[in-house]
């Protein structure tokens, strides 16, 4: 019990110090800024030419935005959760907790070849995916791997049952 809780108070202190540091300002400036942009993007330009695609193009676009919105919804909350360490609304200690993790599934390679997509989004799920992979590599640095617990997400499961209810639709 005692190793433990050393174990929890170390992995604590080390989600202080992250939230304290200046690659989480970088890091966080970089996720709300891609945040922005995409969101910017799909309510205008994105929306626009959406349009203009084909029936099969279209669908493609509506499962890759669904893709592009889930992932930055999971870096934006993740991000979140350390400035709220960070600014004394949540102990590091809780931000420990498997909930605020990110899903530990591996990040799915972009599959869009013969898809006639936008370039912009295209470009932006680029942005993304590496986006979160860096943050997933920080995610376990910071966490030492400690989140695979049977506890589900349940913000995952919803995340989940979308993108399964997209994929049909192909």
């Amino acid at each position: 019990m005692v190793a433990a809780m050393m174990s929890i108070e170390n992995r604590a202190a080390i989600v202080r110090d992250f939230a304290r540091s200046t690659l989480f300002d970088r890091t966080f400036k970089d996720g709300m800024a891609l945040v922005d942009e995409t969101a910017i993007y799909l309510d205008g330009g994105g929306r626009q030419e959406s349009k203009m695609l084909s029936r099969n193009a279209a669908a493609t676009y509506a499962r890759q935005s669904l893709h592009l919105t889930t992932r930055l919804m999971q870096v934006a909350s993740w991000l979140l959760v350390q400035k709220a360490v960070r600014e004394g609304g949540m102990s590091a200690i809780e931000a420990c907790q498997a909930r605020y993790r990110l899903n530990p599934k591996p990040v799915e390679p972009l599959t869009l070849a013969g898809h006639d997509l936008p370039a912009k989004l295209v470009g932006l799920l680029e942005l993304a995916d590496r986006l979160y992979a860096r943050i997933a590599h920080l995610d376990g640095r910071m966490y030492l791997d400690q989140g695979s617990s049977d506890a589900t997400n349940p913000v995952q499961a919803q995340f989940d049952r979308l993108h399964q209810a997209f994929e049909a639709l192909a």
